[in-house]
């Protein structure tokens, strides 16, 4: 059984209530869940919270909250992995028999439904525990600088500081979209990016929204898909 699980938890800081606040007409939450479902993938979308609210919407979107998630896994400092597991626990708790697992994070409206269906065809035709989208950094990261007291630069490593960057190894970042695992991974505790492998998308569709001027620039972004991809 493959189902996807989607940690919402009630205490954003930054974004208070970032979850469920409205994003170009549907709670933030609601992007995540129609992308789940219009990928055809998954026999269960689980909203894993501790939110009474959140959980409510949650169902409203078409996805189940079969049980609550215990206040130690819902503060600012749980990592994901403990969060994923103890859902699918619940779950098997259920009697539900898992075997591939996608965490999809509840802010991501540029996530799209191919990502999920590549990704899945990777975690199976390989020997890896995760797959997960990743994009190229802008610019080569052995080129970066750092500032100094006096305010000159300095390069962090001085041994490419003259390499030419077409010469320089590209190197990507996870993106924070969603994560494919085998159920036994997640219950293992491993780490997604020491046995993960990444699917490359195009960064332009990259947003990661911790705070109002990344929500600010979500929303242009997706005003500018919107104008783009309407008819002439």
């Amino acid at each position: 059984m493959r189902i996807a699980i989607i940690p919402a938890r009630g205490g954003s800081k930054r974004i208070p209530r970032k979850n469920i606040k409205p994003f170009y007409g549907k709670p933030m939450i609601a992007w995540a869940i129609e992308t789940a479902r219009a990928s055809g993938l998954f026999e269960h979308i689980v909203v894993t919270t501790d939110d009474a609210e959140i959980s409510a919407l949650a169902r409203t979107w078409g996805t189940e909250t079969p049980f609550v998630r215990p206040a130690e896994l819902a503060d600012d400092y749980t990592p994901t992995v403990p969060v994923v597991a103890h859902a699918i626990g619940a779950c098997q708790s259920l009697g539900w028999q898992v075997d591939q697992v996608c965490c999809i994070y509840p802010a991501v409206p540029f996530m799209q439904s191919t990502d999920l269906v590549a990704a899945l065809q990777m975690l199976e035709t390989n020997d890896t525990d995760y797959v997960f989208p990743v994009a190229a950094y802008p610019s080569a990261i052995q080129r970066a600088l750092r500032q100094l007291p006096n305010g000159l630069m300095a390069p962090f490593y001085s041994q490419y500081a003259s390499t030419r960057t077409q010469d320089l190894e590209l190197a990507y970042y996870d993106v924070g979209q969603f994560y494919w695992g085998r159920s036994q991974a997640w219950l293992e505790g491993k780490n997604v990016h020491q046995y993960g492998m990444g699917l490359v998308i195009p960064s332009w569709r990259v947003v990661d929204i911790d705070n109002t001027e990344d929500w600010h620039r979500a929303e242009l972004m997706y005003a500018a898909f919107k104008d783009a991809n309407r008819p002439a």
